[in-house]
């Protein structure tokens, strides 16, 4: 089994991930907001226009005002920008109606809720309410699959199969530790394996050495 205390602590990085600096500066609902909008988004491209929309819009009684198509063009260039305009919308419309305008802290309340799956009800469980969860993306699952910490297809299954291997303790920093080792060296296409720190702990990795 790998030792994922000691994966963690070598390639932990003091720079913040997108969802880690939105979860430290601002609450539940902009970091719902955040999350959703990341989907299959790059974070460069994500953060500039969440910053710039949440200096005006900061919770859901903001968005309820604004109709569909002024959310669209706020958003964009986000990917599948208008479909998440429409969810963001109605996501807004849910929470003053069903949780007062609060954003629940369980697992099974938040994906209740419009256009939220399980990563992005981790990534507020995480960022904004300091549960042990683990939110798998692309570079979650990826990393997780290339150093041999587990064999799944898809990032749902990713997600199970971390829950069984990795102790409770350390499921909160999986994603953050992951996601910028993913953007800065284990990249989805030409790896920097010879920059890597765990590499003798990586099943991809250590068959160069």
């Amino acid at each position: 089994m790998k030792d994922i205390k000691r994966i963690l602590d070598l390639i932990k990085n003091r720079k913040l991930s997108m969802l880690g600096n939105i979860g430290k500066d601002h609450d539940a609902f902009q970091t719902l907001v955040a999350a959703s909008l990341s989907a299959r988004t790059k974070d460069t491209t994500t953060l500039p226009i969440v910053v710039n929309l949440f200096k005006r819009y900061k919770k859901p009684e903001d968005f309820l005002r604004l109709n569909v198509e002024q959310i669209e063009r706020l958003i964009y260039p986000v990917g599948f920008y208008r479909t998440k305009a429409r969810n963001l919308k109605k996501l807004s419309e849910t929470l003053i109606k069903n949780y007062r305008g609060k954003v629940p802290g369980t697992i099974e309340e938040l994906t209740k809720l419009p256009g939220v799956g399980r990563k992005t009800a981790n990534c507020v469980l995480v960022y904004s309410f300091k549960k042990q969860a683990i939110p798998v993306d692309v570079h979650v699952h990826r990393i997780s699959n290339r150093i041999g910490l587990v064999k799944t297809k898809t990032p749902e299954e990713t997600e199970q199969a971390l829950m069984k291997t990795v102790d409770k303790r350390y499921w909160n920093k999986v994603n953050e530790t992951f996601v910028i080792y993913g953007q800065t060296v284990c990249l989805p296409i030409n790896p920097k394996c010879s920059e890597c720190k765990i590499r003798k702990y990586c099943d991809y990795g250590s068959k160069k050495l």
